[in-house]
């Protein structure tokens, strides 16, 4: 594509566009540059290596300088690279869905991608897990990311709908709305899952962090877009739910309420079975039975989003609330890793914000017949103000608390344990996350359930700048040997 086709007007120089980066080490001959501000890198600093690489154009702030390439100023740099970028990798999947919200997203993203396929579509699904592909095997393309950069992230799915792709569904989290990483990419239907503590290292404010997600309502979201939302007006941040209803009433969008307080998917009632749960759902005027295999309130949420996802993109009523009977576990979301000597089931959860632990335990509490034994930890270099939070939780939620270690990075682990514990009387710390795990699965008994909680399907441990193998589900598989 020639640089003036993609501006959409005449250049001084007519030179071929041959990709875009943001990293001045992957720019090639023919390449657009974007150069951004971050929070501890200026990349305008960068832009005479890139210019000297090859870049032909870099966008940026309208007072960078820019010798030897086009400059594209924007005050809005990072929306303006985007918006290019998305011209020059498209066509993308005709059909692409996105929740957000604090928990829920990697499953209401795979649950959605399931349901697709269950009635025949080419449907994948890119995440915190990876790129799932229409025949469910699992790719890396995200660099380890709930929303990976821009380019990578529209490069995969222009990949995805040159290989048949037809139906898409992302997480959309609050890093990648506030940097622009989905720009650009047109956006059927979303959904909102939930708001709770999380990132405040990030965001600074809840009122920030909330901001940053409803951009996806107000900005991105299609102008003939739907979006479904979670309505449990009895939950911890409802209101943060109201107010996304408000916002989506306001643009003029088609809106979708699914759960307790839901108009168009109305969770009646939920028992809990042996292996998941059965759901009593109103929708239509019509009442539906559903059996849902997986376990916990909070998957009953995410079935919900995922199928109002489809309905509002197309799916019939009847079929796609029929197929919820029919999907499979997410890695690492609450994933029964293994059944102990004695009995004792061991579940292995993403659970890393205080509202997710507590909805793992209340998850897995109607399962337990004795002791619901806890080894959690808390990651360093991230918002420190969650961590006695999630320390009141253990102690106050579960029967054994064991504090050890998730992924410190550049912390002391000694010291975020330390913040866990002034919270959390009585429990016990074992920093080596091995032995925790260990320590929690050997002391299980008949009736007692154990849960893993922090690094779900994560397959290193980030110690001091160094990313170690480790897998929880391996290492308790391990201990009840």
């Amino acid at each position: 594509m020639k640089l003036s086709a993609l501006l959409g007007h005449a250049t001084a120089t007519d030179e071929v566009v041959t990709g875009f980066a943001i990293d001045n080490r992957k720019v090639a001959p023919g390449t657009i540059f974007g150069a951004f501000q971050g929070a501890t890198v200026n990349g305008e600093d960068y832009i005479p290596a890139a210019v000297a690489a090859g870049a032909i154009a870099v966008v940026a702030r309208p007072q960078a300088l820019v010798e030897g390439a086009l400059h594209i100023g924007s005050d809005n740099p990072r929306a303006t690279f985007a918006d290019l970028a998305a011209r020059f990798f498209a066509p993308f999947p005709a059909t692409c869905v996105a929740p957000t919200g604090t928990n829920g997203k990697t499953s209401t993203v795979e649950l959605t991608r399931q349901l697709w396929y269950l009635v025949g579509e080419r449907a994948a699904s890119v995440g915190t897990l990876g790129i799932t592909t229409a025949d469910g095997s699992l790719k890396d393309g995200t660099g380890g990311l709930t929303t990976p950069d821009v380019v990578s992230f529209l490069a995969n799915v222009a990949g995805l709908a040159r290989e048949g792709i037809t139906h898409l569904a992302f997480e959309a989290s609050s890093h990648g709305l506030a940097q622009y990483r989905t720009q650009g990419l047109p956006v059927a239907a979303a959904a909102f899952t939930n708001l709770t503590r999380d990132h405040l290292d990030y965001h600074g404010t809840m009122e920030a962090y909330f901001q940053a997600k409803l951009r996806l309502f107000t900005e991105v979201l299609a102008d003939n877009g739907a979006a479904v939302v979670w309505r449990d007006d009895q939950a911890e941040g409802a209101d943060y739910n109201r107010r996304i209803c408000e916002a989506v009433t306001a643009r003029g969008l088609r809106l979708l309420t699914v759960g307790p307080d839901g108009e168009t998917l109305r969770l009646v009632k939920r028992t809990p079975t042996l292996l998941g749960q059965t759901l009593a759902v109103e929708a239509d005027g019509k009442s539906h039975s559903i059996t849902l295999p997986l376990i916990g309130a909070y998957q009953a949420a995410n079935a919900l989003c995922a199928a109002g996802l489809v309905m509002t993109t197309g799916g019939d009523t009847a079929k796609t609330l029929a197929a919820l009977s029919r999907v499979t576990g997410v890695r690492g979301r609450l994933e029964r890793a293994v059944i102990t000597a004695s009995g004792a089931p061991v579940y292995v959860d993403y659970a890393h914000t205080p509202d997710a632990l507590r909805a793992a335990i209340a998850a897995l509490r109607p399962h337990t017949a004795n002791r619901l034994i806890l080894a959690f930890g808390a990651g360093g270099d991230r918002d420190t103000g969650k961590r006695p939070e999630m320390g009141a939780i253990a102690v106050a939620e579960a029967d054994v608390a064991i504090v050890t270690d998730d992924n410190p990075r550049g912390e002391d682990p000694a010291a975020i344990r330390a913040m866990i514990l002034t919270a959390a009387p009585g429990a016990r710390e074992i920093g080596d996350r091995r032995a925790a795990i260990t320590a929690a699965v050997r002391m299980a008994g008949p009736g007692d359930v154990v849960l893993i909680a922090g690094k779900g399907h994560e397959q290193g441990q980030i110690v001091a700048g160094r990313t170690l193998p480790f897998d929880d589900v391996s290492v308790a598989r391990e201990a009840a040997q």
